[in-house]
């Protein structure tokens, strides 16, 4: 349980999501994200040296990683010190939980939490191979192999995903009906001129020597219907999952700021508040990771001391389908519940800041219900997941 640790109502936000290859696919994504960060906080007024430390959620190594969040803090205009972290998909939610429980335990008061990732162009890395003859190196892609085979199971994304909707009995009819659901929903935040979107959405500035390209909108929304669904080829054989009904690769960073009570209200934008509450964690059996939130999520409300019912918003990052089918059964509630206005099924997955975007979403969607409890939770490579509960008064 948090008592001490609080969102400033608008401190916080994501870019767009830009798609794999995409307009992103050259940025270093921690300098983007600095420069991005810097431009947030001058135009919400807000004094960067109040920040005391930096907080930076990645997976991907770009050039410069090693100095990582000294490097962004400097690009930032700050001298401050900062440390990375990476949990995979899972990385927001534990650099978030880093930050909250900092200011609980009074080491700090306020936390720029600084989320980000580019999946384009992802490195090729190679070790020197004591068994091999001379000059030869062993080689690694850090996305596409890790994606393709967790070392501890042999087993790929994909097959876990298809294991849970195994187990599940979950069919490709529900599958595609969930699917078609999540696009509706992620319609709903473009309406009124993304009125939604708008809320915590800030634009991408790409400077050259010619101009400056703005990106204010999500690049690589795949358009989806019933029909188009419902022709699409399962990816594993007898599966349920197509090309349609799992995320796409993406670019893209979020800021966030976590201080007291006190500096929280002095920052927010309007008289609403956001306490971090609780903390979750799980770690499921062997190649079932869809199958891990729930436990989290579960933990998460435990140490809150809430149930289902007492969630006004529930945001579940959905790399597959699977994901919300299990989390919706084993809670025993309705698809509706989960994921309005949004998910990494539809956006895409930039990997460290796709849960930071959810629970900014989560965040606005309580603040249009009158506030409540928000849980967002999501899995991570290693068949683990992580939640956090937010409370919006």
């Amino acid at each position: 349980m948090f008592n001490k640790a609080y969102i400033p109502y608008g401190g916080y936000f994501s870019t767009p999501f830009c798609k794999w290859q995409g307009s992103l696919q050259n940025e270093n994504s921690i300098k983007l994200a600095a420069q991005t960060g810097k431009r947030f906080l001058k135009a919400k007024g807000f004094d960067p040296q109040m920040i005391e430390f930096l907080y930076l959620g990645h997976t991907v190594i770009q050039p410069g990683s090693f100095f990582g969040a000294s490097w962004a803090a400097n690009e930032m205009g700050l001298t401050i010190p900062g440390m990375a972290i990476s949990h995979a998909c899972a990385t927001s939610t534990n650099t978030i939980y880093s930050a909250a429980l900092a200011v609980e335990m009074g080491t700090l008061s306020t936390a720029y939490c600084m989320m980000t990732d580019r999946i384009s162009n992802g490195p090729h890395i190679v070790w020197p191979n004591p068994q091999g003859p001379g000059g030869e190196v062993v080689s690694e892609n850090i996305n596409m192999d890790n994606i393709n085979r967790d070392p501890s199971t042999g087993f790929g994304m994909l097959t876990t995903a298809e294991n849970v909707a195994r187990e599940g009995g979950f069919t490709r009819a529900e599958a595609d009906e969930v699917t078609l659901m999540r696009y509706q929903q992620y319609a709903d935040a473009l309406a009124n001129d993304r009125a939604f979107q708008k809320k915590y959405m800030f634009p991408i500035e790409l400077k050259s020597r010619k101009n400056t390209l703005i990106i204010s909108e999500d690049e690589g929304v795949a358009q989806t219907t019933k029909e188009g669904l419902k022709k699409l080829r399962p990816v594993a054989e007898d599966g349920i999952h197509t090309f349609g009904s799992q995320t796409h690769p993406a670019d893209g960073n979020t800021g966030m700021i976590i201080t007291t009570k006190q500096k929280a209200a002095a920052l927010s934008i309007e008289k609403v508040t956001v306490q971090v509450v609780s903390y979750g964690f799980n770690r499921t059996k062997k190649a079932f990771m869809p199958a891990a939130p729930a436990g989290a999520g579960q933990m998460a409300m435990e140490k809150a001391g809430i149930g289902i019912n007492d969630l006004v918003a529930i945001k579940n990052h959905s790399p597959f389908i699977a994901n919300d089918l299990h989390l919706a059964k084993t809670l025993g509630i309705k698809q509706t519940r989960i994921n309005n206005y949004g998910t990494s099924l539809v956006f895409g997955h930039p990997q460290g800041p796709t849960i930071a975007r959810l629970l900014m979403e989560g965040i606005e969607e309580a603040v249009i219900k009158g506030g409540g409890y928000v849980l967002v939770c999501g899995c991570a490579a290693g068949d683990s997941a992580a939640a956090i509960i937010v409370k919006v008064g």
